[in-house]
Parts: C-alpha cells; structure tokens; sequence
C-alpha cells in the first residue's frame, strides 16, 4: 500500500490480514457516515484464497459483533482448492459456509458455468452434476489435465463401471470440447459471476461472502498442477500469453484503446470511482492540538489513570475529540476508559439504553449512531486491525478519525500480526498498553509483560513511550494526537502501569530544568530527573553512578539513588520516558561532530558505569552503555512473571532499590 505509486487501497500478504482489513474499513466507513454525514467510500471487496479461510483472525473477524450489518462488505472467496504444498483434501464447504450463515453473513456460490448448466438441465445431466459434486479435489485435479479422449472414460467411470446415462449425455460433446465443458466453473464465467454479484445487492443489512469455484492457474500452460503455487513461466510462455492477449511487444503495459469497447468502459468506470469534482478529504490540522493536555499532576497518580485523565481533557475540545473514537476489546472499564465512554457514548446502529439489571454505578452502556467508543470482543487482533483501518481513513473514506485503543500490556503481541499490518499500511493511532510489566503483581505471570518494549522500539512508524508521570503523559499524549495529524506522522505506543506514584518526584527537575525545556527533553526520549549536583552534600571527588530507568522503575531508582549518596556514591537518576527515541538519536548522530545525548550525559561524565532498570527484559536499555562506551549493568525481568507483593516480586527479579544500589557497587568495582 505504501510502495505502489499508484492508489492501492490495502496491501495482503500472508495470515489473512488483507482479507479482514476491508471489513474493518467498511465499519470506519459506516462510523465515518453517522458522524459526518459525507464518507467518499462506497463498497469495500477481498478476494481471499480459500487456504486463508484456515486463518484463525478471519474467523475472529467474521464472529465479531461490531461488524454486523455492513451491506456495502463482500468477500470472493477464490475457491480452488489448491494450497501451497498439495490439493486440498475434503474441502468442507459447506460447513464454512454454515459458519458464515449463522454469524449473519448472505452466503453466495458460483460454482458451475453456464455451459455446465445447460448440460445438467438435460435429461440425465443430474447424473454428470452429481458424479462432479461428488468427486474429491485430488480426483478433479488430476482429471484437468488430461485431453478429451482420456478424460471421457474417467469421467463416465462410476464405481468401477461405466454409468449409461454419463455415457449417453455426453455423446454430443466431441472429445476436443469435452474438457474446457469439464472445467467450466463459475468463477471463470464472467456473465455467471455478474449475475451473482449482482444478487448479492439485494440484501442491504448483510456483509456477502461469495464462493467462487476456480481453477488455479487458468487458462496456462500450469493450470492444476498440484505444485503450480511456486511454480513459474518460463520466457517461452510469457511470450506466447503476450501474444495471446494481444499485447504490443513494444508496450508491454499498454491499457485499451480509448475508442475500443473496453476503453469506453474502463474511462466510464473510472470517471464514476475516481470523479474529477470529488471532495477533498475532511482533515484536522495539527495546530489546533495544544502543548500539553490539562490534567491533574499532583498526589499520587498511575500514568493509567493520567491517560484517562487525558481523554476527559480531549473532550473538553470539540473540534478535536469529534474525531477521536476508542476501542478495546472488553478491557474498556480497567484500563480508564470509563469516563471518556459515560460522556462519548458507544457507537451502536441504534439509539438503546441499559436494561435496569446491566445498570452499573460507574458506567452505562448506551449505545447510538453518535457514540464514540467501539467495544470489542475479546480479540486483540481484531483491535489492530480496527486501529489500523480507523487510521487510514482519510484515504479510505474522506474523514479523518484519530483512534485510540487499549489492551492489557502481554496481549499486544496477540495482536502483533495486525498492529505490524498497520503500521505497514501507513496507519496513524494511538494505543496504550496497560497494566504492564510485573507491576501489576497479583495477576501472576499470564498477564506480566516483559518483551513489549523491544517492540515499541523495533518496529518502523511507531513512536513508543514509556512515561512515569502525570505531567509527562498530559504532553506525550498532545505529541501523540499531533503525529495522527501530521502526514508524515507515526502511530504511538504508550506502555503505562496502574502503579501510584508520587508526583512530587518530578518537581525538582521541573524547577531545575524549567518546564519548556523539560517538555522538549520529555519528548526527546529523557532528562536528569535527579541531579547529583543538586545535593546538599556534593562532593566531586566521590564516585559517579548513572542510573536510567523508565516508567513504574522510576520510584525504586530514585530510592537507590538515595542510598548510594548516604554511602558516598553520587547518582544521577535518567528518566527515559522514550527509549526509541534516544536510541534513534544516537543513530543519527553517528556522524564526526555530533553529540547523541549530550543533555542526559555530559561530557565529563561519560566514564561514570551505567546501571538500567525496566519492569521489562533487562536487554531493552542494555545499549545505553554502548553510546559513549561506559560501564554497563542491565537490570529487568528475565523470566517468567510471579504472582505476590509487588515488592516480593521487585526483590525476586533484582529490581528493588537495594538491589539496585547493589549492581551500582559493583559497576564501580569493575
């Protein structure tokens, strides 16, 4: 999608994405048409291989509630049976096609040509209809291959025997014509396919799935050899296909005639998809975002419930929060999505309120065509792909949303297929992975991240953050909103935990640093947010420990910061709110003259050991040391999560202060 210099709607590739992707772009579509009347799209079409009906996400997809009734859906499903290593044994159609009924889908076949149909409209073409219905993949495979004079007795050989009534019924088809009949299928009977296309029009309130039976390879010289899927022409066939179609040798890429029938129609078709007087995309520019978003910094805070906070402070401004919707698959109440849904609504195709006995205290469930909240079912891939397709709908439908989703911080890699297929595809949004690490303690190890940050730091079009303070969301959060605006913008991941903090620990580095600057340094990836200089017993002659830490570590390092001043080690505590960011830094930096991370360590200092701590594996900050070629001991969380006090746990993985203070010892023994 982002290669291609002509428009591509959505890239496919492998698991299925880029079948599902249209599905959740015709629902951003329909939300787009509820809020804003105007959308520029219109239907949205997969063809799928049958083998990518095995995918475990098309059939998440096609269970999930939220994109029930999309009439303007279709899926073609290419059914020819044919997958990469073999002919596909008992291709059980009919139960995947029970699957799509009863989930509410219009289910359509074409799955014979007309040749075939007029044959069985014969007397005894029941018999030829039931002999290929009943005949297994491998068996018609093989058959397709054959000329006509062998083929007949095959195709007439009923349990060892010759059926009559086959052999009387095609005594009228000449052997020469006998196996294109034999292979007219209906997906490659175009008026066939036409005619059912068109009838799936005729119900407007269900997405259609249309199986079309085909014949892999058609019409070339590797037409149903078991092993055409890695299979390709040779020059020899390339230029008799050439020569076939009519292409100009000297114009392999020539289009019709613009006086030929096909010319006609495609400039037709193409005037009606792509009008010249089309309305330029509804966008929100950048510049009505402001610096930071207003939300309470004092007390004790989680950065979960400072993202919250965030949104309360977006709706408090029209013009921005009537682009924004959120989802989460069934995650909404414990990740702070609470108030943002009691003020926004739910988007539902119907105005309903909550039965008396579903009324609960903190939330209401009221679902209309102008609510704001898309809830999910329990499929992490399902909100990936919505967050990706509500992303790009500015080129898919002509309004621009700004989505934000949440998950429990361990389930993003469930959805990682999806996530990586958006940011791919050039999506912009914003999700917030939360609770995470072994912070959140009692859950034990199925809910306990730990690979999560190498993921917000590996892969492309993502900005990631891990923050510790209120104040330091309210401006990431601003930045986030800013990128989905920018055309040259990054989706962002917030990694954020339920762990209270106390935010009085920022206010020495704000009054230090001062908040511009703060701000900036914030976004850059990190600051000083404890300064060795700044105690009121400095002594320059002592020792000098670096300590970086990111998000819920922060308390915990500026605790053994504490204990190394009281046994005469200065410390400096680094906040990393983005190691992405300061890693791109050095990266770009990596030219004579230029000096990575000069505000974080100063020329002077460069010698001092390093130690890192993350509630996540201890390899994500370990390249720190690398920058100026300092000392370096990684602390984090190599092993599987443990459920207990949260301090129990700290001490179990070696992250608690104590121990903390203890690896900054032996950095300076080495």
């Amino acid at each position: 999608r982002t290669k291609d210099p002509s428009p591509v709607d959505f890239s496919t590739g492998s698991v299925g994405l880029g079948a599902v992707a249209p599905a959740f772009a015709a629902l951003a579509h329909r939300y787009g048409k509820a809020h804003f009347d105007h959308v520029t799209s219109r239907r949205f079409v997969s063809l799928i291989g049958d083998a990518e009906l095995d995918e475990g996400n098309v059939w998440e997809a096609v269970l999930e509630p939220s994109l029930g009734g999309l009439g303007n859906l279709l899926w073609i499903v290419d059914l020819n049976r044919q997958s990469l290593d073999r002919v596909v044994p008992g291709m059980k159609v009919k139960l995947l096609q029970a699957m799509f009924h009863d989930s509410g889908w219009q289910v359509l076949e074409a799955k014979y040509g007309r040749a075939l149909q007029r044959v069985f409209a014969q007397p005894g073409g029941q018999l030829l209809r039931r002999r290929i219905d009943e005949m297994s993949n491998e068996e018609y495979q093989s058959l397709l291959s054959l000329p006509g004079a062998e083929l007949r007795p095959k195709l007439v050989d009923v349990g060892g025997r010759d059926e009559i009534g086959l052999v009387e019924l095609l005594q009228t088809t000449p052997d020469d014509k006998l196996p294109a009949l034999f292979a007219n299928l209906g997906g490659h009977d175009l008026p066939e396919l036409i005619g059912v296309l068109e009838e799936s029009e005729r119900e407007p309130h269900k997405p259609t799935v249309l199986f079309a039976y085909t014949i892999k390879g058609w019409g070339l010289p590797l037409m149903g050899d078991p092993l055409n899927h890695s299979k390709l022409l040779t020059p020899e066939e390339i230029e008799a296909l050439r020569a076939k179609l009519e292409i100009p040798q000297d114009d392999l890429w020539a289009t019709f005639g613009p006086d030929t029938v096909q010319g006609r129609l495609c400039a037709t078709a193409a005037r009606r998809i792509y009008p010249a007087n089309a309305a330029a995309p509804v966008t929100l520019s950048a510049n009505i975002i402001p610096d930071e978003l207003a939300i309470r910094t004092t007390g004790a805070l989680s950065t979960q419930q400072a993202f919250g906070q965030t949104l309360m402070a977006i709706s408090r401004k029209p013009e921005l929060a009537d682009r924004v919707v959120t989802a989460s698959p069934d995650v909404a109440t414990s990740t702070n999505l609470s108030g943002w849904i009691l003020k926004s609504g739910v988007f539902g195709n119907a105005a309903t309120a909550p039965r008396p006995d579903e009324e609960q205290p903190h939330l209401s469930w009221q679902y209309s065509p102008q609510g704001q909240h898309i809830e999910l079912g329990i499929s992490e891939m399902n909100l990936f792909m919505m967050l990706g397709m509500f992303g790009l709908s500015t080129d898919l439908c002509g309004q621009q949303l700004i989505p934000i989703g949440t998950v429990y911080d361990p389930f993003v890699c469930r959805g990682l297929d999806a996530l990586i297929y958006g940011l791919y595809s050039g999506a912009k949004f914003i999700f917030a992975g939360t609770p995470s690490g072994v912070s959140l303690s009692p859950e034990g190890g199925a809910h306990q991240s730990t690979v999560t940050p190498s993921l917000g730091a590996e892969l492309p079009n993502l900005n990631a953050y891990e923050p510790a303070f209120a104040q330091e969301l309210s401006w990431i959060m601003a930045e986030a909103l800013r990128q989905c605006c920018r055309a040259d913008g990054r989706s962002t991941y917030l990694r954020l935990s339920t762990k209270l903090i106390n935010q009085t620990l920022l206010e020495p580095a704000l009054a230090r640093i001062g908040r511009s600057a703060l701000h900036e340094q914030v976004l850059a990836g990190g600051y000083r947010l404890v300064d060795w200089r700044d105690h009121a017993e400095r002594n320059a002659a002592q020792p000098l420990v670096q300590i970086a830490a990111s998000g819920a570590m922060i308390p915990e390092a500026v605790a053994a910061a504490r204990l190394l001043q009281a046994q005469g080690i200065n410390a400096n505590v680094l906040n990393l709110t983005s190691a992405r960011h300061l890693f791109e830094s050095w990266r770009a930096a990596d030219r004579p003259g230029r000096d990575p991370l000069s505000w974080l360590i100063p020329p002077d200092e460069r010698g001092a050991p390093i130690v890192t701590i993350h509630d996540g594996a201890s390899h994500a900050l370990a390249w720190l040391g690398s920058v100026y070629g300092a000392p370096m001991v990684p602390l984090g969380v190599d092993g599987f999560g443990q459920s207990g006090a949260r301090a129990d746990l700290y001490r179990y993985f070696g992250i608690d202060a104590e121990s903390i203070a203890g690896a900054g010892q032996r950095a300076l023994a080495r």
